[in-house]
């Protein structure tokens, strides 16, 4: 999709969508909504997913997961940054598109 403003680009990640800016120095860098996600405690006899060694150690062994929805950024060094927050320059921008699965910007 052609470019949006950052209205546009919120909707877009609402609906699962990867987004992106043209003006965007770094190269393959795009934003994300990363779902809510409840996950049983790390002391959980229960078999599947459960809160992992590192979140236990800050929350408890057994305290539940309870993480809300959050923007997280693929960054041009290839690093996944959760909790991403937009600067004035990308909340008034007009060069926000959709990427499509699996396609990186070579801007």
């Amino acid at each position: 999709m052609g470019d949006m403003t950052f209205g546009g680009a919120i909707e877009a990640l609402k609906r699962g969508c990867k987004v992106a800016r043209k003006g965007w120095n770094g190269k393959g860098m795009w934003i994300v909504l990363m779902p809510a996600l409840k996950l049983p405690a790390h002391s959980t006899k229960e078999l599947g997913p459960k809160v992992n060694d590192r979140t236990a150690k800050h929350i408890g062994v057994d305290t539940p997961l309870d993480s809300q929805p959050y923007i997280s950024m693929w960054t041009a060094e290839k690093q996944w940054q959760p909790g991403w927050i937009a600067s004035q320059a990308d909340m008034l921008a007009d060069d926000w598109m959709i990427l499509s699965e699996g396609e990186t910007m070579s801007v």
